[in-house]
């Protein structure tokens, strides 16, 4: 095995062996417990260790396992032989404490009234800084720093001025809320990324080595490729089916991006633009049904949906921001004078060649519509794609590739189920202090009531925390934080999650720190600034469109029937053309300052809600659009 397997560091080959079967037996342990409960109970040999685990011991187990593998793949320093002993050492506190946790006695009140045991208690206080240091390590140090920071507001808020006080806990009763309640570290966060997450990182992981996921790349580029700016737009849509699957904007961005990015420069696109059209795409997957990245599944525990609503309900708003982001493309195609890349294989050749593996990504589609449990559905799409891959000679594949899915499913879980670990930490503290109370009173106290601008400061709040949190965990914060206050504005509760979940995604693309599009332009060798700015122009969506669903019948719902879903999208489409119109200064033909103010003006008056001023709008947009087409003539 390669040395250079696992990421950021040179990894000895003993340290890969050990650390590929802990992986490879943490993937088959996650596949397991979704289909024991098939089994009868007592039908098991070694019930205890084979049956099916309730939370209580589940979690533990799963962050445990998690974190052993994290500090073998994830080393304190570069082959530094002092610094193993000490991840050595890492690994034997987290299995002591992740065992005195298993063993603890949550039926007893003796915690409860004299509090934890000393062993007990430091048990707890290990698994924290372990987690922490683990998502300084594996996710980025701004994550452990939120995570610290909201247990020292814990321990010392009662020193803040009183707008932010709150009483002070000891540490004992920080440690034995966040440990042993189920409410801080082993809450509803690593539930969702210990279950449903997890075997949907596992399918997308089989999809990459049975060659599924290159299969979907080559079909999006026979069908876009020949086109007016082809490979930009095959990018969209490669995006859409990938990044979704993938669980990561940065992650897409690079593996899409490492094929299209340089046919897009080839064509003619600049180096940031290409960037910012590969960055705008993949963050665009984490929105795009059936999967939606991790947040979804997240979405659902807190808003009490089903997953299959929330597919539906998504869909529209989905579709409409690949549909803007395709429209700046072409807009910018046609601009430059651009052509589709010639010699591309066709689309049905390609469809003909992978066509089985079509059949694993509609099972889970309809699985997930017909509101099958999420985790049965990973593994039912898991199997699928393995089986689909047996199908053809040439995409059969082997022990070797089995072992590498496992392996690679494992591998990718680690910096999600600690980030969302840690989003526990932080959700335990909001639950602990009240502080999610106070900060709603203050969400809606400097909004003065008024929707549009609480939206304003949700949006800054998740450019804030996007900046250093994972999409996900950033939406899980702001959830806890700011639904409740979008709620008392007057937002349902599936909209206001729906809002907050699009914002949380606006960190990859939004400048000061952009991680999709930095990402992009380390691949297209372009200025990271101009990549964001760029990005932020094609995926200026994820802004209106949440903002539009505050305003209009936009998600689909027993309220919102299709006919008024499918004008409120009407609406929002003729608002992203016009803001193509300003952003661009070109549509059919370049378009002059005057009929840029007026495009602002018609966007303006869609965005209002009121039908008289939504018709204005239309009307207004149409007639730019129709007099940019005739001077095109």
């Amino acid at each position: 095995m390669s040395a250079q397997t696992f990421p950021g560091q040179d990894t000895p080959a003993y340290v890969s062996i050990l650390a590929t079967a802990v992986a490879v037996s943490l993937s088959l342990f996650q596949l397991w417990q979704p289909l024991v409960g098939f089994f009868p109970v007592g039908s098991l040999p070694f019930e205890n260790l084979l049956g099916q685990q309730p939370a209580t011991y589940f979690r533990p187990i799963h962050l445990a396992w998690i974190l052993v593998l994290g500090y073998m793949v994830y080393p304190m320093a570069k082959d530094s032989s002092p610094a193993r002993l000490f991840d050595l050492l890492a690994i034997v506190l987290v299995l002591w404490s992740s065992g005195r946790i298993l063993r603890f006695d949550y039926q007893s009140i003796e915690h409860l009234l004299n509090g934890l045991q000393s062993a007990d208690f430091v048990a707890g206080l290990v698994l924290i800084i372990a987690t922490l240091e683990m998502a300084r390590r594996s996710v980025g140090p701004v994550m452990m720093w939120v995570g610290l920071v909201f247990l020292l507001y814990g321990a010392f808020g009662n020193l803040l001025p009183d707008v932010l006080a709150t009483k002070g806990f000891t540490f004992e009763r920080i440690v034995r809320f966040q440990v042993f309640t189920g409410s801080g570290l082993f809450g509803a966060p690593l539930g969702i990324a210990a279950g449903a997450v997890f075997s949907f990182v596992l399918f997308g992981a089989f999809l990459q080595v049975t060659g599924a996921g290159k299969f979907l790349i080559d079909l999006s580029f026979a069908a876009a490729g020949r086109y007016r700016g082809g490979p930009a737009k095959a990018s969209v849509i490669a995006s859409a089916a990938m990044g979704s699957i993938s669980g990561s904007a940065i992650a897409n961005t690079v593996t899409t991006g490492s094929l299209t990015i340089p046919m897009m420069k080839k064509l003619g696109y600049k180096p940031e633009e290409a960037a910012g059209i590969e960055a705008a795409a993949s963050t665009g997957g984490q929105i795009m049904p059936p999967i939606m990245g991790a947040g979804a599944f997240v979405m659902a525990e807190f808003t009490k949906t089903s997953y299959g609503d929330i597919v539906w309900m998504a869909l529209v708003p989905a579709l409409l921001y690949f549909l803007s982001v395709l429209l700046y493309v072409h807009v910018l195609a046609v601009k430059n004078g651009f052509q589709g890349t010639q010699g591309q294989t066709g689309a049905w050749r390609v469809l003909v060649d992978g066509l089985h593996f079509l059949l694993p990504l509609a099972l889970i589609t309809a699985l997930l519509l017909w509101n099958y449990s999420p985790v049965l559905v990973g593994v039912a799409g898991s199997a699928a794609v393995l089986l689909a891959s047996l199908l053809r000679t040439h995409t059969r594949i082997g022990l070797s590739q089995l072992i590498e899915g496992l392996r690679q499913g494992a591998m990718l879980a680690v910096s999600i189920s600690v980030a969302c670990a840690v989003a526990g930490l932080v959700v335990g503290t909001i639950g602990q202090t009240g502080i999610g109370l106070q900060f709603t009173e203050s969400v809606v106290a400097l909004s003065g009531g008024q929707l549009w601008l609480a939206l304003v400061l949700v949006a800054i709040a998740a450019l804030v925390l996007g900046m250093g949190l994972p999409a996900t965990a950033a939406y899980i914060v702001l959830a806890v934080m700011t639904g409740p206050a979008l709620q008392e504005l007057g937002l349902a509760l599936i909209t206001a999650h729906m809002i907050i979940f699009w914002l949380a995604q606006s960190s990859n693309v939004t400048p000061p720190i952009a991680l999709a599009a930095f990402a992009g332009a380390g691949v297209a060798g372009a200025a990271p600034m101009q990549s964001a700015v760029e990005a932020v122009k094609l995926a200026s969506g994820l802004f209106v469109i949440p903002l539009m669903m505050a305003f209009s019948p936009l998600l689909l719902s027993a309220e919102n029937g299709w006919s008024g879903v499918l004008t409120s999208a009407l609406v929002t489409g003729l608002l992203m053309l016009m803001l193509s119109m300003v952003l661009q200064k070109f549509l059919f033909a370049p378009v002059s300052f005057l009929h840029r103010a007026m495009a602002l003006v018609a966007a303006g008056c869609l965005v209002y809600p009121s039908s008289a001023s939504r018709l204005i709008g239309g009307l207004l947009a149409i007639a730019l659009m129709f007099t940019n087409r005739q001077k095109a003539l």
